[in-house]
């Protein structure tokens, strides 16, 4: 490896490398064929009330693109791929359109959106919001954005300044998958986040495990220290979801109470009403 750096050369990749690579094209190739033939959705998962499971508090819209079979593609497969690119933020205006349509369709639903910082100031993802906004007053109020911890420090000034100004029209703000970025406290002091959402890194398997015990509770504290309202993330477990309940969280989310779905229960009674 020396001698080629020595002589020039561009390092030979290693098999892993090049799977990734070809991986990372696929999925790039399959999202550019979703949103060009308008294939992609939102899949919506509860987030319960810790204390009444049976409530939900609002629900969350997780982007899906459709493969060539029609086969549902989870974020967690290409978000990796396309976050850094144009269509990266295609689909954050995509999934804003889609969310704001099922808000003005849905009077009742309350719905959190994903988002990266990296759309801040995105022309089409503003113009997005801010049609959706002008088109029915009460939707500010029933929309959150969620931006991950990590996604936030890359640009912490543009942010503080992008909240305050949406804050100001309604909007809910939440840090997704808090712990699992690089957020100083120095920094973290500066935002208004609503909502606090702990990372599912630091709540699974918690019933059980001392480490994340305490690790939740330290951050159970820095949100009731800014007045934030609390989640926690990838709840699979009902002892899961007794300890997080009795050690004060707000809301729980996770297959435990709901996978992500397509279908939603509030298009379930819409359909049979529209068939009765």
């Amino acid at each position: 490896m020396q001698g080629d750096k020595k002589k020039g050369r561009t390092p030979r990749l290693s098999p892993l490398d090049i799977a990734v690579t070809e991986r990372e094209k696929t999925m790039l190739d399959t999202v550019r064929m979703a949103i060009r033939h308008k294939q992609v959705l939102l899949a919506f998962q509860p987030v319960v009330q810790a204390r009444r499971p049976g409530t939900a508090a609002f629900h969350e819209g997780f982007v899906r693109v459709l493969d060539e079979t029609g086969r549902i593609i989870p974020a967690r497969d290409f978000i990796g791929a396309v976050e850094d690119t144009e269509y990266g933020r295609m689909l954050d205006c995509i999934a804003l359109e889609e969310g704001l349509n099922e808000l003005a369709h849905v009077p009742s639903l309350r719905l959190a959106i994903n988002m990266s910082a990296r759309s801040i100031g995105y022309p089409r993802w503003t113009e997005t919001l801010q049609r959706g906004l002008a088109g029915n007053p009460t939707i500010g109020e029933r929309l959150i954005l969620e931006i991950t911890e990590s996604s936030a420090m890359l640009v912490p000034e543009l942010v503080v300044a992008f909240m305050a100004n949406l804050q100001a029209e309604g909007i809910t703000f939440a840090v997704d998958d808090f712990g699992a970025g690089y957020t100083s406290l120095r920094h973290f002091k500066d935002f208004t986040f609503d909502i606090l959402k702990i990372d599912g890194a630091f709540t699974r398997g918690i019933a059980e495990d001392p480490d994340n015990q305490v690790m939740a509770r330290a951050i159970l504290s820095i949100a009731e220290q800014f007045d934030m309202f609390t989640v926690a993330e990838s709840v699979e477990r009902a002892d899961d979801a007794s300890f997080l309940t009795d050690l004060g969280l707000d809301c729980l989310q996770g297959y435990y109470f709901g996978a992500p779905t397509v279908s939603p229960e509030w298009r379930i009674a819409e359909g049979e009403r529209a068939q009765g």
